[in-house]
């Protein structure tokens, strides 16, 4: 072929080629000039109902669990219902029927929807029931979708109520453990792009941004049998006595651990519509008060641990009655004489007035602060109050006195049953805890051990011939004290309003368990500790000992047990204890 020849060939595909690239820009011209002119709205259909957004994901509250891993407080997945203003109010007639599947009213969906028309969303119902969710997914409602978010529940309800407190709608920790440990349990929220339909609905997931990292999961040192039963004769006594209110708090005194905390009047978290300010507040940590003769063991430890004392130290009662300035200190009758262990057992005013005003004020003072009167518990728990004692150079004859049976001093709950946890593990201070315990601390000398010994040596008498026989448990020895207080109002000691309170140690020997009781104005026409809060006590402590699997003494064995431990804790030092 001649190169004439095979130019002219490749001139006339060259102009092939052009004229179908020609052709091609001119369909693609007129298609895209009919989009524009004829379909405009057919592409702002499909561009408003596929759009790609960038969403939060919501990190996974952590869970809480008692000692055993039993689950206190789970998070569960819920839709909740949100809406596209803009889209919502082109379609005000499908208000009524969206109104009354979730719940409110056409007023209110105009409150929540006209003020927002420039946002692209806004929450309609927040965690929704399934029924709902499902009511709405299936209504096509223009504008509206669903979202997933989590949902704090509570296995135990009002048992639990107190301690782990509760969440509000966004998941952040108001009360209680909750709040306390909030930063652990939250988590993290994450983000991702997504494309969703003009109903909000994801229809593709594109990427993720940032991941989520859930919340930590938290063990508690709560065992949740323990609580049951406290929380069960707690609620009963309060009831049967017509009382105002009550607490109790169970504690381990070898490892520091919280096993149980219960208030009267409780409350279900899981329905807070029902919450009320006053039925939330934690009482064992929040409210003070005096503790009346649950006191006087530390006054007694005081005076042994002076080196001015011993259990056998005679002190005369007689006649019942005291005088100091122009103020009377009084007993119930008239004891007369009586052995330092004997003013333990028959809960003797004035002979812990006696003792008290022969103390150095600084020294009884360090013996109070030392077991944490007047300090936190340290238990972390949000609205601790921390109770008050009065510095000791400012003390009258009068507010010795009276300090020695629990009076002119505060303290709540959980700093009650600290104070006898040291009485309970030999004269130590361990810090509490309302976690599970992994390593026990070594815990704090703040008496000497022959003295806390000798205290609970004294305090088995209490439940054995004293004001405390009530809170006898069968085949365990208890050692505890009594109390019973007149509530202090604006104009001074109220007369027919009381606290009724009970401490013990369980078993007195080898303790296991300390308890505190405080039932507040019993109206049932008994008042004592004795009556109606040692009931109590011996009823938790019955079941928590076969929970936990405690040994009981043989039967006849108590008498032995109760002489080994007088020999035990007969010797006292002679010098105070180390600080």
């Amino acid at each position: 072929m001649s190169s004439a020849g095979f130019s002219v060939g490749a001139d006339m595909r060259r102009k092939l080629v052009l004229s179908i690239f020609t052709l091609f820009a001119c369909v693609l011209g007129w298609r895209a000039m009919d989009l524009q002119l004829t379909n405009r709205e057919f592409l702002q259909d499909h561009g408003d109902a596929r759009y790609l957004r960038t969403v939060a994901t919501a990190a996974h509250r952590g869970m809480i669990t008692d000692r055993n891993g039993e689950p206190l407080a789970i998070s569960t997945p819920v839709n909740s219902v949100w809406g596209q203003p803009r889209v919502m109010a082109q379609y005000r007639d499908e208000w009524l029927q969206l109104a009354d599947v979730i719940g409110t009213t056409t007023e209110h969906l105009e409150t929540l929807v006209l003020p927002r028309l420039g946002r692209e969303f806004v929450y309609l119902k927040r965690h929704a029931t399934p029924e709902m969710s499902a009511a709405v997914a299936a209504s096509g409602f223009n504008g509206v979708g669903l979202i997933e978010e989590q949902r704090r529940y509570y296995p135990a309800a009002e048992v639990t109520a107190h301690t782990l407190g509760f969440t509000n709608v966004d998941d952040e920790g108001q009360e209680g453990i909750e709040l306390a440990f909030d930063e652990t349990l939250r988590g993290k929220p994450g983000s991702r792009k997504v494309i969703k339909d003009r109903l909000g609905r994801v229809i593709e997931h594109v990427e993720q941004i940032k991941p989520t990292q859930p919340g930590r999961n938290l063990a508690l040192s709560i065992d949740k049998r323990i609580q049951y039963i406290a929380y069960r004769e707690l609620k009963a006594a309060v009831l049967a006595h017509k009382a105002e209110a009550g607490s109790m708090v169970v504690l381990n005194p070898n490892t520091g651990e919280v096993l149980a905390l219960v208030n009267q009047p409780s409350f279900n978290p899981n329905n807070r519509g029902q919450l009320k300010g006053d039925h939330y507040r934690n009482r064992a940590v929040t409210d003070v008060f005096e503790p009346g003769s649950t006191i006087k063991p530390f006054t007694i430890a005081a005076a042994l641990e002076s080196g001015q004392y011993r259990p056998d130290t005679p002190i005369d009662t007689t006649p019942g009655t005291f005088k100091v300035g122009r103020h009377t200190v009084t007993d119930v009758r008239n004891f007369g004489p009586l052995d330092v262990a004997g003013v333990i057992a028959k809960s003797s005013n004035v002979g812990a007035s006696k003792i008290a005003l022969s103390l150095e004020p600084e020294f009884m003072w360090h013996t109070f602060n030392g077991v944490g009167f007047g300090t936190s518990s340290g238990i972390g728990l949000p609205g601790e109050a921390n109770g008050y004692l009065s510095d000791p150079r400012n003390w009258r004859d009068i507010e010795r006195a009276t300090l020695a049976f629990g009076y002119g001093l505060s303290v709540n709950v959980m700093q009650l049953a600290r104070a006898y946890t040291v009485l309970a593990a030999d004269g130590l201070l361990r810090p509490l805890s309302i976690t599970k315990v992994e390593t026990v601390p070594p815990g704090h000398r703040v008496m000497h051990a022959a003295t806390a010994q000798a205290i609970r040596t004294m305090l088995l008498r209490v439940t054995t011939e004293g004001t405390g026989r009530e809170a006898a448990v069968a085949g365990y020895p208890v050692a505890g004290k009594t109390g019973t207080v007149h509530k202090s109002t604006t104009r001074g000691y109220a007369e027919n309003r009381y606290l009724s309170l009970f401490a013990g140690i369980l078993p007195a020997e080898a303790p296991e368990l300390v308890a505190v009781v405080v039932i507040d104005e019993p109206q049932s026409g008994e008042h004592f500790g004795g009556r109606v809060a040692a009931p109590i006590f011996a009823r938790v402590m019955a079941n928590a000992a076969r929970v936990l699997g405690l040994t009981p003494t043989e039967s006849g064995d108590l008498d032995a047990q109760h002489y080994r431990m007088a020999n035990r804790g007969g010797v006292v030092p002679t010098v105070g204890a180390p600080r």
